[in-house]
């Protein structure tokens, strides 16, 4: 195994905390820190001492460095990820990785072009709980899984100003909270077709206008699936929902079922169980610390001599799936 050399596009509080998570394996040198922000900044170099502050990408693409790691506003995602690949580097980004599905099928053309290692922040696979539905589903013990339910309401919505805007976010709750739903269920059966999508997006109560004005904060949708399945998802921002978050990922079999819950409203604290008709066991427990798990499952492989992983070609088909809940 090698120490990659890894650099950091943007230390908000989401680029520390992979940082952190990151720098804590051992398995890699964070050398270098690009962000505006002085404060910012600082938090991040005082969890990497030995790194230096730079300017911007340009100064993250030099033969010193091996992999970049953004964490800037969704806009940006697909082309900073782009020309650090174009320029060898192995990258991880945060979710979502463009705004379209031509956005994001780029990147991963480029990562193929590259041979480098592409991952993006679908942390949610990562929590114990799906792991464990993920095993259920693979040795079909749930028998044929006919329905599936996916909820993510943020009560709180974004606090920063881009994401209301369609030309920086690329939508709203759906890109932002939808994609990981959407991943969830098409990864854990599997990646089976999605053959027809009907949806209905919101914004303040009514049918949402003019989706290049505004952005959807509520959104229903239903996907249908290749051997019957029928996927129904939901998301929001700002929903009054009595908590600060309601996340759900449930399997509908004909011999069982299993669900990952969110517990207490809580954003991180998540617990799967699987379900006997109207009893349930639990099938995970607290605490699970799994925000950092992508990130760290992609430095792992790179750290092994990873390339370019052909399950990347995955991010595309997410983000189809996406577009035509937005009708493009």
């Amino acid at each position: 195994m090698t120490r990659p050399r890894l650099g950091f596009l943007g230390t908000g509080w989401i680029g520390r905390h992979r940082m952190a998570a990151l720098a804590a394996t051992g398995l890699a040198q964070i050398v270098a820190v690009a962000e505006p922000d002085d404060a910012s900044a600082a938090e991040a170099l005082a969890l990497a001492p030995g790194a230096r502050r730079v300017d911007g990408l340009d100064a993250l693409l030099g033969p010193d460095i091996d992999a970049v790691v953004i964490a800037t506003p969704s806009a940006a995602h697909a082309a900073q990820s782009i020309a650090a690949l174009d320029a060898g580097k192995a990258v991880f980004c945060q979710k979502p990785l463009g705004r379209t599905a031509p956005e994001v099928a780029a990147v991963v053309a480029a990562a193929r072009r590259a041979d480098r290692l592409l991952g993006v922040d679908l942390s949610y696979r990562h929590t114990a709980g799906m792991v464990a539905i993920r095993r259920l589903l693979a040795e079909r013990a749930l028998g044929h899984v006919f329905g599936v339910d996916l909820l993510f309401h943020n009560a709180w919505g974004p606090d920063k100003p881009w994401f209301y805007y369609p030309a920086l976010s690329g939508g709203g709750c759906v890109i932002d909270l939808g994609v990981h739903m959407v991943d969830l269920a098409l990864w854990a059966l599997d990646w089976p077709e999605v053959r027809a999508v009907d949806s209905r997006l919101y914004a303040k109560g009514a049918p949402l206008a003019d989706p290049a004005a505004q952005v959807e904060d509520y959104a229903v949708a239903t996907l249908d699936l290749a051997g019957g399945t029928v996927v129904r998802l939901g998301c929001s921002w700002g929903l009054q929902a009595g908590r600060p978050a309601v996340i759900a990922a449930e399997f509908f079999g004909t011999e069982g079922g299993a669900s990952l819950r969110n517990v207490d409203g809580s954003f991180h604290d998540l617990i799967a169980a699987r379900h006997h008709h109207i009893r349930e066991e639990p099938l995970t427990a607290l605490p699970d610390d799994w925000g950092g798990r992508a990130a760290v499952d992609w430095l792992t492989r790179l750290a092994q001599g990873a390339g370019h992983d052909p399950q990347a070609g995955r991010l595309a088909d997410v983000a189809r799936v996406l577009d035509r809940i937005y009708g493009r």
